[in-house]
């Protein structure tokens, strides 16, 4: 059971993290494809059949996997984390500025609550899609004892 969940842990789990910024807003069919593929692979690991119960309850608990919408969600807050804290490229950052830095929004009560700035999207499909639009409004959807925090192994 061990080699069979180490090998399935590099597979899936790490050629996931590749397409983490390609799944952010992705169509509930595509998720959906990755999520069964997730299952069958705690269902190799846990040794379970199909239908059987707990399967979701043994995929986080004890393997600590994410559901695949999360684990973009999370991969994203990640990339943004770094971002704010100089550990990413600056054309990423450029993207993660915060509402109180900008002069004309100080006053706006998301620059008190430490929100960062995004664009307003004109397209709804790609615009939404862009790391300059859901990596902050992922960030600013955090707790604030999350966005707070400047430890990251919380991240």
């Amino acid at each position: 059971m061990l080699l069979s969940f180490s090998c399935i842990n590099i597979n899936a789990l790490l050629n996931m993290n590749d397409e983490r910024t390609t799944l952010i807003g992705a169509l509930r069919k595509t998720t959906d494809k990755l999520q069964r593929v997730l299952n069958s692979a705690a269902r190799i690991v846990s040794n379970t059949r199909k239908f059987d119960r707990g399967l979701t309850h043994f995929r986080r608990s004890q393997l600590h996997w994410l559901d695949v919408v999360d684990r973009v969600q999370f991969r994203v807050c990640v990339q943004v984390f770094r971002c704010l804290h100089k550990m990413a490229p600056e054309y990423l950052s450029a993207y993660c500025q915060p509402v109180s830095g900008i002069s004309s929004r100080r006053h706006l009560r998301s620059a008190d609550r430490g929100h960062l700035d995004f664009p307003r999207v004109r397209l709804a499909w790609y615009g939404g899609r862009s790391f300059g639009y859901a990596g902050p409004s992922n960030w600013n959807s955090l707790p604030a004892n999350l966005r707070e925090s400047s430890l990251s192994f919380i991240f």
